[in-house]
């Protein structure tokens, strides 16, 4: 059995995030030892060019002795019951909660992961942003608006660049805005965050966490220290368990006072829906560029957690009204003869999904032509059923999991099956009427059929920009 250096970290997990935990380490000068539980994990040999001399553990972790580890960090992948970690975790999560023996702390080295090592640098107020659904959104918006006021600001996390790397590319940066996975929380003994959000709660990642509950409790870690919490006033199970804790709510509906919300008013030219902090309007929806009242109420989310941290209100209007949304994730492709294309591509569980659908179905003049289908991980698809009847022109499915989809929404609304997500989008190109949606939110994963999210996304963009060029080329000159 090898064994980790008397007082080196151990990394487990040769990714993204374990490498960046590496370089963070070696400007630290602190030594460290990596370990990996695939035999031949990619990038290992550019990992071994960059540190020749740092020791490499591949396979299982059992076969591992880290009783000598002065701590061990686990990239978010990694899940901390693997074995030969799971009896640390536990001792870890004793010693998190106050535990008095310090004997076991002596015995074993703690579990903690990047972000933990991130807050232990960091000088700058970070507004962390958490939930199933929309998180990296909210965290470029939040991040364009801080920058729009002036602010030396630094966005990543579990979106674009790890947290680490950050500090080390940003050194002078007045503010961190970091999009944060429950897998980044759970080993996140405390956070101390300026401001902190839980945008939303759906079912996902149950194969690592074992159930909504323990998933819950994951996310909530975003809110320990914190000295501002903002969540979904629509969502209880986002709302912190610390009575103590300052909490702010937004909400798509009309807001209470001290809420974040939308209702009707008039300024001269008639009522219509703004965004407004209680009886405060904001902004009128319709100056909006992305679409959709779930856009709406991250939009709202962002304004929060703007003003908490002293954003002026006309710095991040200006964003809101030229912002038009990340690739993948509520994307509008194109707009043709009154129809428009949306890839939503991102949307790979029923809870994305369907803020999606609500999200868009309620503001169109007609329809909504929804694609679905992929690896449906096991979800429950049943919850598609009543806004889809309520929205949509006819579901349109595909992949591994049409057959699943079918069953659920046959009976309710038109459905069609077809092959593959080409044939799907022919099958809409048909039946389209001005006024309608085309949407790609699948519910579900996409490696049946592409090799991510991301392939199948461009896919769908690569067909509507085709699609469109062909109806502009038929028109009359």
């Amino acid at each position: 059995m090898s064994r980790v250096p008397q007082g080196h970290t151990l990394i487990v997990g040769l990714g993204l995030s374990g490498r960046a935990i590496a370089r963070h380490l070696t400007r630290l000068g602190s030594p460290f030892m990596v370990a990996d539980t695939r035999s031949a994990p990619p990038g290992l040999e550019a990992f071994r060019a960059d540190h020749p001399k740092v020791p490499v553990h591949c396979g299982p972790l059992t076969d591992l002795d880290l009783c000598q580890a002065s701590e061990v960090v686990l990239s978010p992948g990694v899940d901390p019951c693997t074995p030969g970690l799971k009896t640390l975790w536990e001792r870890s999560r004793v010693a998190a909660d106050g535990s008095k023996d310090q004997g076991l702390k002596r015995r074993a080295p703690n579990i903690l992961g990047e972000i933990a090592l991130f807050v232990r640098q960091c000088k700058a107020p970070i507004a962390a942003i958490t939930g199933s659904n929309a998180k990296s959104t909210m965290t470029t918006l939040l991040g364009e608006m801080a920058s729009e006021a002036g602010l030396r600001v630094a966005v990543g996390g579990n979106l674009g660049t790890p947290a680490l790397d950050l500090l080390h590319d940003h050194p002078d940066a007045e503010l961190f805005v970091l999009e944060l996975s429950s897998f980044q929380l759970e080993t996140t003994p405390r956070l101390g965050a300026t401001t902190a959000a839980f945008l939303n709660l759906s079912e996902d990642h149950l194969d690592r966490h074992g159930d909504m509950s323990s998933y819950r409790a994951a996310k909530l870690g975003i809110f320990r220290g914190a000295a501002h919490a903002l969540v979904n006033g629509e969502d209880p199970l986002t709302w912190p368990q610390d009575a103590g804790l300052r909490c702010e709510r937004f909400t798509t509906q009309p807001p209470r006072a001290g809420e974040w919300g939308i209702a009707e008013h008039d300024d001269g030219a008639g009522a219509r829906p703004w965004l407004m902090r209680g009886a405060e309007p904001l902004m009128a929806v319709s100056e909006m560029r992305l679409p959709g009242r779930h856009n709406q109420a991250n939009a709202l989310a962002a304004m929060a957690m703007g003003h908490r941290l002293g954003v002026p209100l006309a710095a991040m209007r200006r964003v809101l009204m030229r912002f038009s949304g990340l690739p993948h994730r509520g994307e509008l492709v194109g707009d043709a003869q009154g129809v428009r294309w949306i890839n939503d591509s991102k949307g790979t569980n029923v809870g994305a999904t369907l803020a999606a659908i609500a999200g868009l179905g309620a503001t169109l003049e007609g329809k909504l032509i929804w694609l679905g289908g992929g690896q449906g991980k096991g979800a429950d698809f049943s919850p598609l059923k009543v806004p889809l009847q309520q929205y949509a022109r006819e579901a349109i499915v595909f992949g591994a999991d049409a057959p699943r989809l079918a069953s659920v929404l046959e009976g309710s609304m038109p459905v069609t099956r077809t092959q593959d997500m080409q044939q799907a989008l022919e099958r809409a190109a048909t039946i389209a009427r001005p006024g309608d949606c085309v949407l790609l939110s699948p519910a579900c994963a996409s490696l049946d059929q592409f090799v991510d999210y991301l392939a199948r996304g461009e896919a769908f963009r690569a067909w509507v920009v085709r699609h469109i060029a062909v109806l502009a080329d038929q028109e009359p000159s």
